[in-house]
């Protein structure tokens, strides 16, 4: 029997009218896989979501596979993909921040109260760690965010439609070519400066990568100098950890800064082209980065690396350096397996140097006051500074630099104005959301890396915070478990469904000891990457050092 032909070809037919939208929004752009995220972006910022339409138009215009394009738009929180057949989401979204230091200070309310106050003009959503924990809570209204949110002050930027980042102060090009900016690279081109000269002042300095593994920089430098070329760089401040924001902290007021000391380490390793990986959640930042970036290419003081910045879309899994890699190329952010290390292969398959965006921020200071002064800063035996991320129940949360190897005591009482009042210190996490959770009978500890390890815990990106008489360790650990369930990148089973079954048990009122740390064993033996494998901490720690909270 003769089959009868078909009226229309096989497969999904591209609506014309998506296709020229997406056409004028694109321009003149590339069409390369690897900027699909940040054409996804186009097409979320102006639509306010991602029809099927929008996405069978780009897919076309790519020449990619449907699926290759559906895949990437649903793993990002931050793109709203609407199906056939559904309907549009509102064109306002509003996100409260509900990690660790939102939830102390209350954003639990704000989540129960903000959809009946706002109406359903506006979608209220929860959101992990946005960045701001020292003025939590926090909710962003758009991309704006309102820092000691309360359901007045949201209500009131929601109706001004205040939904853009506010301009925030800093130091720009100009100015910071004035004081002396830009010298140190223009005469490292100069050849008044060795590669190995510069590398050595790193190595004498102590300086240790800030992104939370503490791999001393100037090994970094020399280990992938060694390797082929053409070698990339790859920066890193995607900085989702809950109870960290030095990087922000940072930008919003020394961009420059970060940007010499990025080419310096660029110079020095012999990099061909670098790219910045920026979260989504960092709109002031990234228009920032943007304008100057701009300014310093129209004119720059030497010759330049071609620097692209690369927009995040929502993925705490994208701050492992290999998940992060995956979503500038374009892919959904899943980490790689090791070896090969992306010091041998990462970036487009090439050599890549990775760094945290604060490592890169001190060379021009270190080589400015020399490696001495840097490695003289520490206390108790311990070597350099450290940028202390501070939020919870003190009096002055923020960003507080400090020697590396000062006591959680003594940041309180000396950096963060003591404990808020009618508040006693009971615990505190070293290191966010994965370094574990301590008594206030372990505040002799010095903080620094390899100081915490022999208690369970670690120092990461250094973001400490501060539990008083009034919270419950057991509960800031339940907390931290559903921000690791929720953010699992699904591609291991021992973290995908293993931090599904502990939160579980953890909500219990009597937690399963036993096989809670035979789950916790067994994800921090068979996961593929680092959250996975840290996702246990707290909850071991709160059984270590809490026990009266969840026998």
């Amino acid at each position: 029997m003769k089959r009868k032909a078909r009226s229309t070809p096989k497969g999904r037919q591209v609506n014309p009218q998506a296709l020229a939208e997406v056409r004028a929004l694109l321009g003149d752009e590339p069409r390369r896989r690897d900027l699909l995220i940040e054409h996804l972006h186009k097409i979320n910022d102006r639509y306010g979501h991602l029809s099927a339409p929008h996405l069978a138009a780009l897919a076309e215009e790519m020449q990619l596979a449907m699926a290759e394009v559906y895949e990437v738009a649903t793993f990002y929180h931050h793109f709203e993909v609407v199906k056939e057949g559904e309907t549009a989401p509102p064109a306002l979204t509003v996100r409260v921040c509900d990690s660790i230091a939102c939830e102390l200070a209350g954003s639990d309310e704000l989540l129960k109260k903000l959809p009946s106050v706002l109406g359903k003009d506006v979608r209220v959503l929860h959101a992990p760690c946005v960045g701001r924990c020292e003025v939590a809570p926090c909710v962003h209204v758009g991309q704006n965010p309102v820092g000691n949110a309360t359901i007045e002050t949201v209500k009131k930027a929601v109706d001004a439609k205040k939904t853009a980042c506010p301009e925030t102060k800093y130091i720009d090009y100009a100015t910071y070519r004035n004081g002396g900016g830009y010298k140190l690279i223009a005469d490292c081109l100069a050849d008044k400066h060795t590669r190995e000269g510069l590398t050595k002042m790193m190595e004498d300095s102590g300086l240790r990568g800030l992104g939370g593994a503490g791999f001393p920089v100037g090994r970094k430098w020399k280990s992938v100098a060694a390797e082929p070329e053409p070698r990339l760089m790859a920066v890193n401040i995607d900085e989702g950890e809950p109870g960290t924001f030095k990087d922000r902290w940072y930008l919003e007021r020394d961009p420059h800064r970060f940007l010499e000391g990025m080419i310096v380490a660029a110079w020095a390793v012999g990099i061909a082209e670098v790219y910045i990986y920026l979260r989504d959640e960092y709109a002031g930042c990234r228009a920032i980065l943007e304008r100057e970036l701009a300014a310093l290419k129209k004119n720059p003081p030497c010759a330049l690396p071609p620097i692209y910045l690369r927009r995040g879309a929502g993925a705490y899994i994208c701050g492992e350096e290999s998940a992060m890699i995956e979503s500038i190329e374009g892919k959904r952010g899943m980490p790689r397996l090791r070896p090969p290390y992306v010091a041998q292969k990462g970036l487009f398959g090439r050599p890549t140097l990775e760094h945290n965006m604060e490592s890169v921020y001190w060379v021009r200071e270190i080589f400015e006051k020399g490696p001495e002064w840097f490695a003289g800063q520490g206390r108790n035996g311990r070597k350099g500074l450290r940028s202390f991320s501070v939020s919870g129940r003190v009096k002055k949360p923020g960003m507080h630099l400090a020697p590396a190897g000062i006591t959680v005591k003594e940041l309180i009482d000396e950096y963060c104005g003591g404990m808020l009042e009618g508040h006693q210190f009971y615990g505190y996490l070293p290191g966010g959301a994965s370094g574990g959770i301590l008594p206030a009978t372990k505040s002799d500890i010095p903080l620094d890396f390899d100081t915490l390890q022999p208690h369970g815990c670690f120092i990461g990106s250094a973001a400490i915070v501060i539990l008083s008489d009034k919270d419950k360790a057991s509960k800031a650990a339940i907390n931290l478990m559903k921000f690791f369930h929720d953010e699992s990148c699904g591609q291991c089973t021992p973290c995908r469904v293993g931090t599904a079954k502990a939160l579980q048990l953890m909500e219990t009122r009597k937690w399963d000891q036993p096989l809670l740390k035979e789950l916790s064993q067994a994800m921090m033996d068979a996961s593929i990457c680092g959250l996975g494998q840290a996702a246990p901490n707290p909850a071991l720690t709160v059984m270590r050092y809490f026990p009266q909270e969840v026998e």
